[in-house]
């Protein structure tokens, strides 16, 4: 099999020095358009491709940056992605996305290391505070920014929503609807989202007045067959909840799914609140009422500070948190006038 082609072939069969093709090439300085034309085919012609990892190296920028994920698979992932993407492609960025369950296993460190070297900067999304690779990224100082960590501070740039607020305000909204048996679905631990949302629900709850009860609080792991396990246990209690707050959206599609496999109606016996705002909210039946994230404004803010590491300016390891909106749609109502719901 043929060797890749170097640089100085293209130069030869271009007539031209290989500085002039490197420049050409590599979209740096002057060239005349009739020198770039001549080593542009010859590069063609010998399927030349230049080392971008070398390039990197020797201090070029890649356009690229990295993007880390846990578990790509989430709909708010692809909708954070989607976002991001936008965001960096009107800046003139690629995005390399890389997705793992862990950083800090033994063969992917290599590749985490490899891609931040490549890549000019990095957005780690939803990452799992027990991935040791989060210590390294801190450490090291890489040009990094994480979107929708708050499990713990990190000495990094962040861009979180405000969780905890966001969720006090579903449960407030519930209780201004008579509610007083509130269920309570959580998601997983990794990036510390559930947590906060867990301790809004509390907040609401314990400012009405209400005790905190464990048998209304159930795991259902970010997870749509989650919500829908958590809901029929829920519905099983001998004092059910009538209404239910779900930390995210598919959750919170499973609890729909539960109420209505029992004969039940949304929100006529059974009120459910989700958290996201993803696109499908506005789409299943009936119309789910959720907190909003703003996806697109966190995406900006995250990408901007990615790029102002890049271009050589501080950031600064300043959490942001983004202000959350109460959507009210078709699946919260009045509590039922049959529940036995203290005053």
């Amino acid at each position: 099999m043929r060797k890749a082609s170097k640089l100085s072939e293209v130069a030869k069969i271009a007539g031209v020095s290989p500085i002039t093709a490197s420049r050409a090439i590599r979209g740096v300085g002057y060239v005349s358009e009739a020198a770039r034309a001549r080593i542009m085919e010859a590069a063609a012609q010998l399927n030349y491709t230049p080392d971008m990892l070398a390039r990197r190296m020797r201090g070029d920028k890649s356009n690229l940056i990295g993007v880390f994920v846990n578990n790509y698979g989430s709909v708010v992932m692809h909708v954070i992605i989607k976002a991001v993407s936008d965001e960096a492609r009107s800046r003139g960025f690629d995005l390399v996305v890389f997705n793992s369950d862990r950083f800090d296993r033994p063969g992917r460190m290599q590749t985490c290391d490899m891609l931040s070297k490549l890549c000019d900067g990095l957005l780690v999304l939803l990452p799992n505070v027990n991935d040791a690779y989060l210590d390294v990224i801190e450490q090291q100082k890489f040009r990094c920014v994480l979107v929708n960590f708050d499990a713990k501070d990190m000495d990094l740039p962040t861009v979180v929503a405000e969780n905890r607020i966001g969720a006090r305000t579903a449960v407030e909204h519930l209780l201004g609807l008579g509610h007083r048996r509130i269920g309570f679905i959580r998601g997983t631990n990794g990036t510390g989202q559930s947590g906060e949302r867990e301790r809004g629900y509390v907040d609401a709850i314990e400012a009405a007045g209400l005790p905190v009860d464990p048998a209304l609080m159930l795991d259902g792991a970010f997870m749509q067959q989650g919500g829908y396990a958590a809901t029929e246990q829920l519905l099983a209690l001998a004092d059910p909840p009538t209404a239910i707050f779900a930390a995210n959206d598919e959750m919170a599609f499973g609890a729909i799914d539960a109420v209505s496999s029992k004969g039940m109606r949304v929100p006529d016996d059974v009120s459910i609140v989700g958290f996201d705002d993803i696109p499908t909210s506005s789409y299943v039946f009936p119309k789910l009422t959720t907190i909003r994230q703003p996806f697109d404004a966190m995406a900006a803010r995250a990408v901007s500070d990615v790029v102002e590491l890049i271009q050589g300016r501080e950031v600064g390891a300043s959490k942001v948190a983004f202000a959350l909106e109460l959507v009210v749609r078709d699946s919260t109502g009045p509590v039922p006038r049959r529940a036995k719901n203290p005053p």
